[in-house]
This record gives structure tokens, sequence and C-alpha cells, in this order.
């Protein structure tokens, strides 16, 4: 909605923001056609995927986030002298955006978890993991061994406080900066549920159905030599941004 109501204030158009609410996402993407392509031409599960799908894939529920991207798309679109937003000029925001998001999210929270850094960067995929199309998305007894294996790697981690970080207190901390979202399938796709949405979810990483996935806006960061096709075919849109 932030985004319409944006794109009708610069073309001159009234908003009704009680109007723009009760809109389905769906409805509210057409707006967005003037500064962009309707469909993202990519591969896998992005293939012919409605634009603002991938777009709110792509963000964190953060308007910052959206503002990001979508000012590095316009900047490679400018540069190529188009008058819309296309496909390859979200393609070519996306490492930088997600090494924006990693930095952003390094700096908010290290005071919080002074070696935010090395547990973060360190969760990219393994050899093993990547081999086997995994490294992604976890049930929560991988994760925990995730986290278990980069603590013995190094010195242990501990809160600003001086106490140390057990592996399930890491996993939880990871979900509460939205680093990691809970994951369920579904019948109708993939249901994404963030920290502020289902707090319960972190509590001692209780087994509710749910699975860990690292958001998608960090993979690019995490996995620069991957080329994009691979992230395409291991990354699915959120069902619930359909609405």
């Amino acid at each position: 909605m932030l985004l319409v109501k944006r794109v009708l204030t610069f073309f001159g158009r009234s908003v009704d923001e009680g109007f723009l609410i009760l809109r389905p996402q769906s409805e509210l993407a057409l707006e967005l056609e003037r500064i962009m392509e309707p469909r993202f031409i990519g591969s896998g599960h992005w293939s012919n995927a409605p634009m603002y799908r991938v777009i709110m894939s792509l963000i964190r529920k953060r308007p910052r986030d959206l503002v990001k991207l979508l000012s590095l798309a316009a900047r490679h679109a400018r540069e190529d002298k188009s008058t819309l937003i296309r496909t390859p000029h979200l393609e070519a925001s996306f490492e930088e955006y997600s090494q924006g998001r990693i930095q952003d999210t390094i700096n908010e929270f290290r005071s919080e978890l002074p070696s935010i850094d090395r547990l973060v960067l360190n969760m990219k995929p393994n050899k093993r993991e990547r081999t086997a199309k995994a490294g992604y998305v976890y049930t929560t007894d991988a994760l925990l061994k995730k986290i278990e294996n980069i603590t013995q790697g190094g010195e242990s981690f501990k809160f600003s406080s001086g106490r140390q970080a057990s592996p399930k207190e890491l996993a939880a901390f990871l979900y509460k900066i939205n680093f990691l979202t809970a994951r369920k399938e579904t019948t109708e796709g993939i249901v994404r549920k963030y920290f502020e949405e289902n707090r319960y979810l972190s509590n001692q990483l209780a087994d509710f159905g749910f699975d860990w996935e690292i958001h998608p806006a960090y993979r690019w960061a995490l996995q620069p030599e991957s080329v994009e096709r691979e992230l395409y075919s291991l990354l699915h849109l959120s069902v619930d941004d359909v609405r």
C-alpha cells in the first residue's frame, strides 16, 4: 500500500488510505504498472510471477527495504533509459540490496550480540548443503545442529551482558531479528511468519509445525558465487503475499 500511495501521489491523484487498505495486493499491483512491468520474466519458481509477489517476498515487511530495493532498480532502469522497472533492473539490484540488508542487520543488533557478524555470515550453505540443494531451509533439529557447528568453529557466542548464548537462544535471536522466518508448506503454497506476527514460535524453538528459513533478502550476500538460476529454483515466493 505504501508504494501505491507514493505512486498515486506522484502522478497527482487523490489517495484514500481507507480504500487502499481494503483492497487485495493483486488489485493494488495494477496501480504499479505505470512504473514497472507486471510480471517477473525469470526462471524456476519466479517464472512469470507477478512482480509485486517478487518484491514482497524480498522485503522483510519493512518500508525501508521496499525503498532500498526499488531505488536500486530505478537507478538501473534510468541507466538503461527505460521508463519502466523491468526484470533485468531488479536482477541487477539483488546482490547490492542483499549486502545492504546484511550490513544493516549487523549494525542494528551488534549491541545485543557483539559477534553477530560471525553468526550471520557463517549461516551460508556449506559445500555439502549446496550439493544437496539445501542450506536455506531447516527443521528445528537441523537448525540447532547448524548453529552448534558454527559455535564449535571459534569462540563461544556471548550476549552483550557477557552471558554465553546456547544454540537455542541463538536460533531464537536470528528469528527475532528477521534473519530467519518461520516457514510452512501448505496445499496453497509457502506460508511465512515473522517474529512480530508469531512470537510464540521462538519460545524454546517449540515445534508448531513450522520449519525455519533464511530470509530471501540475505541470500545473494551469503552466496554471491551462486548463479541466480540456482536461487530461483530453490526460493518459493510466499503464498501469503497473494492477497
